[in-house]
């Protein structure tokens, strides 16, 4: 192996220590519990493997998306309110949906939705996430 790949690869292990502890963390809760079956157990570890896939997919999507507008996301940063950030972790998007619910209401056999409206931040967030506000 070349110094160079060596290096790479020192540093992409952080990267697989933090996927590690979102699933020991509050993220995806991977916490000890009694599994008397193997295949409980394997379905378990397969579901939240594909969680974190899907949390490391939206980080991935929003980063690259702000490094290509040249901009950062401001108003989900922990700390000061106008504190801004080019490196937003799937955590700190999701912590600006807090609040938001979705109701479906059943009324003449008509089934209807209702959202809390989204304020210009939780929108931004869906557009750097490329999800259609539109439906």
């Amino acid at each position: 192996m070349r110094l160079a790949q060596g290096v790479a690869a020192y540093r992409s292990a952080s990267l697989i220590a933090h996927g590690f502890g979102r699933l020991k963390g509050r993220s995806l809760a991977l916490t000890p519990l009694f599994l008397q079956y193997e295949h409980r157990i394997v379905g378990r570890l397969s579901l939240l493997s594909i969680a974190l896939r899907v949390l490391v997919l939206i980080q991935f999507v929003v980063r690259r998306n702000l490094q290509h507008a040249g901009t950062t996301l401001k108003g989900i940063s922990p700390g000061p309110p106008g504190r801004q950030t080019a490196q937003p972790t799937t955590e700190m998007l999701w912590s600006a949906f807090r609040g938001v619910t979705l109701s479906h209401i059943k009324i003449n056999g008509k089934l209807s939705a209702h959202l809390t409206p989204l304020h210009a931040v939780q929108k931004r967030i869906l557009a750097l996430m490329e999800v259609p506000l539109e439906s």
